[in-house]
């Protein structure tokens, strides 16, 4: 069994029209699905993705009409989003250009970032990646040599490491492979990573014991998913989890992928899902996330749950 990277990222936003906005439109990104969270059928859950939705490019959106978060430890602290590395100056100028909270390009575990923030206080960092496959939008307002093209580096934060370390390498088989010093000065970063390896697969772990813990709000996230297969994949991480006595919600069906989920020592929470069936399950590939998607198990209440969601435009 192997983790093979980052599947999605799942945050919280108190404003889903700008969300919805900041992310189609300031980030280009494509609204891959838009359905409601299964557990709170009142918010949205948005899906933005690379151009086909693919596994690992996916940054996802619980609407929820909450306060700030407080930052702080016992946390994912940053989301790593991967571009050329010749695009950084182009995306440095057009964020600053919506007069959002930017940081200067700087080399960072000897890759090139910026560090920004989206109107809410969501904090992301472009990290240059290296040429490989991409899937641009042919509807981006954002040129497809500088589109975002995934997921990753993913960085958390907590107060010890020994804890975390015993899960992410004895349960999850992670790698722990170089450490740096945080960039806010605030303690090191140890990198663990899975599968094949590289800012997609990887999951930076800064030790903080210094800061206050977080509190869950609009500009925070939620959890993280990593990457499996399939179901049947799913249900061996389940019986994985079971032997090594690791409390888990065990296997839950979202339809478009299969989930299970369980918290780390200090207390984030992770999802381990698969890559398929995929978000063109229930809808035309062309025309995905354009409508309001529901599984099959809530299709029957789709008025009553229609009439309680706000309108993204």
């Amino acid at each position: 069994m192997t983790l093979t990277g980052i599947h999605h990222l799942t945050a919280i936003t108190a404003d889903a029209p700008g969300n919805n906005r900041f992310h189609t439109q300031t980030l280009g990104m494509r609204r891959v699905k838009k359905t409601v969270n299964q557990d709170d059928t009142s918010a949205y859950h948005l899906f933005f993705a690379d151009g086909a939705g693919t596994p690992g490019t996916d940054l996802t959106f619980f609407d929820w009409p909450v306060a700030r978060a407080r930052r702080g430890t016992h946390s994912i602290s940053r989301t790593g989003l991967r571009v050329a590395e010749a695009s950084l100056d182009w995306w440095a100028a057009r964020l600053r250009g919506e007069n959002l909270t930017v940081g200067e390009i700087a080399t960072l575990d000897s890759r090139a970032t910026l560090d920004f923030e989206d109107p809410e206080g969501q904090r992301y960092r472009l990290t240059a990646d290296q040429p490989g496959a991409a899937h641009p939008w042919d509807r981006s307002p954002v040129p497809a040599e500088h589109q975002i093209r995934g997921l990753g580096p993913i960085t958390l934060s907590v107060p010890d490491l020994g804890p975390t370390e015993v899960v992410l390498t004895h349960v999850m088989g992670m790698r722990r492979v170089r450490d740096y010093a945080s960039p806010d000065g605030q303690g090191q970063v140890h990198v663990f990573e899975m599968g094949e390896g590289g800012p997609s697969a990887e999951l930076h772990v800064a030790v903080q014991p210094g800061l206050p813990k977080a509190r869950q709000g609009a500009g925070a996230v939620h959890h993280v998913a990593f990457r499996v297969p399939d179901a049947a994949a799913i249900h061996d991480w389940a019986q994985h989890l079971n032997r090594l006595r690791v409390r888990s919600s065990g296997e839950v069906e979202r339809f478009y992928f299969r989930s299970l989920y369980f918290r780390e020592p200090s207390g984030i929470l992770f999802e381990i899902a698969s890559d398929t069936p995929g978000f063109a399950v229930d809808e035309p590939f062309d025309t995905m996330g354009e409508t309001l998607s529901l599984p099959p198990f809530l299709e029957p209440r789709r008025a009553q749950i229609e009439a309680g969601l706000k309108p993204l435009v």
